[in-house]
């Protein structure tokens, strides 16, 4: 396990370190990768969140455990009188000391760009500074993994749009 890598991840900006704090998201999909590398599997993204849900409780982030609403991770966006919320977007998870979104992607990752909407949310977000995206390595006969990284390498090089994010991990399985 680990020793093929069958787990790929990329952290932008390209020049900082990953921080431990998603390294230890990257360590999770590391210790299931057997169990739900799309190169030997082709399960749905609420499989692979079923799958890694006990690991990320373990590092306490918020999991949403089924699709019931009263299940659903819900990170504000803005507020209204009073303080209460007036927009929020839903995630996949959410650890709020480390202001970390996860988004675990399978299918319509990259064919219907939904790694995009995950990108624009998570920068809507209040108190989120971490965006970690898990995309399928492989879907089909798209490479998606690297179709995503193609993006954020445009992305952060262009050097034309700022994100108020800190970071980005893209993690491919």
């Amino acid at each position: 396990m680990g020793s093929d890598f069958v787990i790929s991840w990329k952290y932008y900006p390209i020049n900082k370190k990953i921080p431990n704090t998603l390294h230890a998201v990257v360590k999770i999909f590391e210790k299931h990768e057997t169990e739900i590398t799309s190169e030997n599997h082709t399960l749905s993204s609420n499989s692979v969140l079923g799958i890694i849900t006990s690991s990320l409780l373990e590092l306490n982030f918020q999991v949403e455990t089924s699709k019931k609403n009263e299940d659903k991770i819900r990170v504000p966006v803005t507020y209204k009188e009073r303080g209460d919320v007036d927009l929020s977007f839903e995630t996949d998870a959410y650890h709020v000391d480390n202001k970390t979104v996860l988004e675990v992607e399978a299918g319509r990752g990259v064919t219907n760009y939904q790694f995009l909407k995950d990108l624009f949310q998570s920068c809507m977000m209040a108190d989120v500074e971490y965006l970690s995206l898990a995309v399928r390595k492989i879907y089909r006969s798209s490479a998606d993994f690297k179709k995503v990284l193609s993006f954020f390498d445009a992305l952060y090089a262009s050097n034309r749009l700022m994100l108020p994010l800190k970071g980005v991990l893209v993690i491919g399985y």
